[in-house]
């Protein structure tokens, strides 16, 4: 399944959701809720190994953006791509998301916050995959 996978069109994905995810959790759009949601100060983040979470940030979406390109396969358009990656993201990370957060009793602010960012980073990763096979 792997020989079919553009490797180019995985990492520039792969970038493209990891600086979507740099703008989605700033100050600039949702950051500031994002930290008050979990608990979150800037002097817990200052202690924090953040090359280890921008490493391992970037590592996982790598792994999701070769998961849908190789669920997508090798012909493709922008269209299917980034209407494959919006479905999966509703359909399948968005609810995962949901039963958890129920579960574990969080707010439907930090849901919209982190399942948002998921539906966008899979339409925009579909839509990348898809246009480059």
């Amino acid at each position: 399944m792997l020989a079919g996978v553009n490797w180019l069109a995985v990492l520039v994905s792969t970038a493209a959701a990891f600086a979507l995810g740099g703008l989605w959790y700033s100050r600039a759009l949702f950051g500031a809720a994002w930290m008050q949601e979990i608990g979150l100060d800037e002097h817990a983040l200052d202690v924090s190994n953040m090359r280890l979470v921008f490493a391992g940030t970037f590592g996982l979406q790598f792994v999701a953006a070769t998961g849908l390109a190789m669920f997508l396969g090798p012909h493709g358009h922008w269209l299917r791509g980034m209407l494959t990656g919006l479905l999966v993201a509703l359909l399948w990370i968005a609810t995962s998301f949901g039963i958890n957060y129920l579960f574990e009793q969080r707010s439907l602010r930090l849901y919209m916050i982190n399942a948002g960012y998921n539906v966008l980073t899979f339409a925009l990763m579909g839509a990348i995959l898809g246009s480059w096979p």
